[in-house]
């Protein structure tokens, strides 16, 4: 049963609290973070993710904060939304001259209340998986992209599900539990595809935020089943 990470950006922010509430079936909140430079957005930024962070420990304390960071310099930021309470910090492989010591600093941060800040990175729909051969093995998280990151509510790219398959040999190979977590055109009635390719982490953000009912939305997709 793959873990569900709504994402915020469809969410409401002027009652956040009362919107991760609403989502508190869920497993992780998803936290998408854009500049505007790395991708054609400006979303939100620590103090948000700090919000975020509140709510979950008024209302869900189970969730992860799973913060995404769609942002050029990644590593002037990172010790920020460590600091706001993220639990998880991905950036991209893009974005980050030094892949290894990106990693490095995020896996030395520590959450507020002192645990280890978990690493992830994430890739484009056009980068090919050979960029973690060298890092892999010090990754809690790799993301796939199934849509060009900057929007919510694109359509998929299916070429993304030949790449989670890839992926996942890879994790399985080497013997790790880093998690494979998909992001873009996840909905209810899809999640099996991307589960069944491997991914174990599915961002949702107008598939959750903009069903009539938010809790049968998420338990469809953590079911997975194929029609």
């Amino acid at each position: 049963m793959p873990l569900v990470a709504p994402s915020i950006l469809s969410a409401d922010f002027g009652h956040l609290s009362d919107e991760i509430a609403s989502i508190s079936s869920a497993d992780w909140i998803h936290v998408d973070v854009m500049d505007g430079r790395f991708v054609p957005n400006i979303t939100i930024g620590p103090l948000i993710a700090a919000a975020a962070k509140r709510a979950r420990d008024e209302r869900a304390k189970h969730m992860v904060v799973d913060c995404h960071l769609m942002i050029v310099e990644p590593d002037r930021y990172v010790g920020d939304f460590a600091a706001a309470g993220a639990d998880l910090i991905t950036v991209h492989a893009e974005a980050c001259v030094h892949l290894h010591r990106s990693v490095q600093g995020i896996k030395a941060l520590t959450t507020p209340d002192g645990k280890p800040v978990r690493a992830g990175v994430s890739l484009n729909p056009h980068t090919p998986e050979s960029v973690l051969e060298y890092v892999l093995d010090d990754l809690d998280l790799v993301l796939v992209m199934s849509v060009n990151p900057g929007f919510g509510g694109q359509s998929l790219i299916p070429s993304t599900f030949r790449k989670l398959e890839r992926i996942r040999r890879m994790i399985d190979d080497r013997g790790l539990s880093t998690h494979l977590q998909v992001d873009g055109g996840v909905k209810p009635t899809n999640a099996w595809q991307f589960a069944e390719a491997g991914a174990d982490v599915l961002v949702s953000g107008s598939g959750v935020f903009n069903a009539p009912d938010r809790d049968a939305a998420i338990a469809a997709i953590q079911a997975a089943e194929r029609p």
